[in-house]
């Protein structure tokens, strides 16, 4: 979308989110380090009543009276391929409900243990058209700390059914993994572009409070990650994926040309999303958000609404415990420049000066960290590495 579309979707008052996220708060086991919201080995009544209130929520937006179209559907979780049925319900449901493009972008999350030929062919039959696999790493000593459950042979075997189904695969790998070698990392690298994917995401690991990972680590049982050695390991990952002709493209993110994920670049260049399921985010323009209730009719200073569903399944099923945040024009014209930085196309400079933020820029430029190049802002090597203190400056707008 141009920049001139994305201005008159703004113009145009009330309209259907182009883009939904749908959250499946379900897992087999859950992982040392993660801290989204998942319950692991729930119930089978558990299961169907979420599923029924996720296509629920599906028909409300149907219901709306909006117009639009829906461009991108990301299916996250938890583990949605332990659960293959009740997804491609959910999204059948979609099809038959909203008006969805003939080419739209239908990403699914898996896991490697879960993810043979059955549920593949399931997920393809459901019009799933890239399915983003968290290999996490082929060293299977470090999958073991990291608490997954499946091994290297697990991932090899899980891309390629991907990959025979014919659909878009995207690989998700972790560094700063402690005790990873900067070889088990090269290692790691050329199995995951042997698998054939044409995107690939890179996280450096971090410790997120009350999990079992950042227990270990405050008991002394495992190592605290070592920052610096993480940052090598994204510039292995940038200068290996690049010469295999997957550049990277965002912070975290590498993809052949026309494989990068459509779905994220709309979080990142600031379009609205609906949030589907419990401990789903969405953001909405605050027409929108008027128009279904979210905020009051007479609150006419509100541009922007992110929104969190309750991250307790009693509660969301009860549509209690949701929460929401309002964002004037300022703020949000902050927030897209933040979120455009991650971008390796930058921001364009009109931006930043229309968001009041080109001292932030200028004063982030002396410090080394981003630069006006061809009339756009982007980070530099440093900056990319050090993004959470540019993205939280210029947020701050200070």
């Amino acid at each position: 979308m141009s920049d001139a579309e994305e201005t008159l979707e703004l113009l145009s008052g009330p309209r259907l989110p182009a883009h939904i996220y749908i959250h499946v708060p379900f897992c087999r086991s859950k992982c040392s380090y993660c801290d989204f919201f998942s319950v692991s080995e729930p119930p089978a009544d558990t299961v169907g009543a979420v599923f029924v209130g996720i296509e629920g929520q599906l028909g409300h937006w149907a219901r709306s009276g909006l117009q639009g179209v829906v461009e991108t559907v990301y299916v996250g979780g938890g583990t949605p391929s332990v659960w293959p049925a009740p997804v491609a319900s959910a999204l059948h449901s979609i099809r038959e409900t909203l008006p969805l493009r003939s080419d739209a972008e239908i990403t699914c999350e898996a896991n490697p243990e879960s993810l043979g030929d059955v549920t593949v062919r399931v997920f393809a039959e459901a019009g799933v058209t890239r399915v983003s696999v968290g290999v996490q790493s082929f060293d299977d000593s470090l999958l073991r700390l990291l608490g997954r459950i499946h091994d290297s042979a697990d991932a090899t075997r899980g891309c390629a059914a991907v990959r025979a189904a014919g659909l878009d695969l995207c690989v998700d790998l972790i560094c700063g993994v402690p005790g990873q070698s900067p070889a088990s990392w090269a290692d790691t690298l050329e199995r995951a572009v042997e698998t054939g994917a044409g995107h690939f995401s890179v996280y450096p690991l971090s410790v997120e409070d009350g999990t079992p990972l950042q227990v270990a680590v405050s008991a002394g049982m495992v190592a605290e990650p070592d920052q610096d050695a993480a940052a090598d390991m994204m510039l292995m990952a940038e200068e290996f994926l690049g010469t295999h002709g997957m550049p990277r493209y965002e912070v975290a993110n590498y993809a052949a040309l026309g494989r990068e994920s459509r779905h994220n670049i709309a979080y990142w260049t600031g379009r609205s999303y609906i949030g589907v399921g419990p401990g789903a985010h969405g953001m909405l323009d605050g027409a929108t958000a008027r128009s279904i209730g979210l905020i009051g009719p007479e609150d006419d200073e509100t541009a922007r609404v992110r929104y969190s569903n309750a991250s307790d399944i009693e509660k969301w099923l009860l549509s209690r415990g949701d929460t929401s945040e309002s964002l004037d024009a300022a703020e949000a014209a902050r927030e897209d420049v933040m979120l455009g930085l991650r971008l390796v196309r930058g921001v364009p400079h009109a931006q930043v000066a229309e968001a009041e933020v080109g001292p932030v820029l200028e004063e982030l430029a002396a410090d080394g960290l981003v630069e006006l190049a061809g009339g756009r802002w982007r980070t530099t090597r440093s900056g990319w590495l050090l993004g959470n203190e540019v993205f939280s400056r210029v947020w701050a707008g200070e």
